[in-house]
């Protein structure tokens, strides 16, 4: 698949490798190769992990298990510097969230025609994006994720009294403010899901995007020439933003975690 062989136009080429697979309409519209490729990955960070768990040893390791391990410790560094209080769920989901994150992103450095030429031409699919990360629906639904927790702990180490004392107390602490209080506190909480899943989203799409205009505008022959620094900086993005969004979950998670 071709942007000279298979489209009119480059505009055309451009605008086909951003549709997703989707079925359904309008609200109740699902981007199936969101969802798959996020599901996909996510089984394979536990197939990866979970063999490493089984096969590992006291002695020499192998590369696969020390590359594990290097992980775990990096995250397990990071939120013992971010995190202060007793909970065995922020670890894991920081790990899980850093690795799973990071493998959708990884996406984005294969070949761009690669996938989607496989869809059409196996499977006769007529449209399909395999970076989940690029699919505002899929960076929202994880920071839903971690909201619904940061007001899951919240109420649980502040009491439902202390919580909307803290929402309607700060940072005016007089009951003439309340409602100021409020209109602030439910900005600053609200804010925080929608920051954290547009940040992914903006970054891994406008990767995408770039990938997708040196393809679609440049002769075949001349992509390389920019295909490949893109490629080469894209692994720092990649990786960064896999990491940003770790460090938000661990640092809302702390704050949802303090007691005012």
């Amino acid at each position: 698949m071709s942007a000279s062989g298979d489209y009119a136009s480059p505009q055309e080429y451009i605008g086909h490798h951003l549709q997703n697979l989707q079925v359904g309409s309008g609200f109740w519209t699902i981007n199936i190769d969101s969802i798959f490729f996020s599901v996909l990955l996510g089984l394979v960070f536990l197939a990866i992990f979970r063999r490493v768990a089984v096969k590992a040893s006291s002695g020499v390791p192998g590369k696969l298990q020390c590359a594990v391990e290097m992980i775990v410790g990096f995250v397990d560094g990071t939120v013992k510097d971010m995190y202060h209080g007793k909970s065995k769920l922020i670890a894991p989901l920081a790990l899980t969230v850093f690795v799973w994150v990071f493998l959708m992103n990884l996406m984005d450095l294969l070949p761009i025609d690669l996938l989607p030429y496989i869809a059409h031409h196996v499977f006769g699919l007529e449209a399909l994006r395999a970076v989940p990360t690029a699919d505002v629906s899929i960076t929202l639904s994880m920071a839903l994720g971690v909201f619904i927790l940061i007001l899951f702990y919240s109420i649980k180490i502040k009491g439902v009294k202390g919580f909307v004392k803290e929402l309607t107390l700060q940072p005016f602490n007089h009951p003439v403010f309340i409602p100021i209080n409020l209109i602030l506190e439910g900005v600053s909480l609200l804010s925080k899901p929608v920051s954290l899943g547009l940040r992914l989203f903006g970054n891994m799409y406008a990767g995408e995007l770039i990938f997708i205009l040196i393809a679609g505008l440049l002769p075949w022959w001349s992509q390389w020439l920019l295909n490949l620094p893109w490629a080469i900086f894209h692994i720092l993005i990649i990786t960064l933003q896999a990491f940003i969004f770790m460090v938000l979950t661990i640092v809302y998670l702390a704050m949802a975690h303090e007691e005012h």
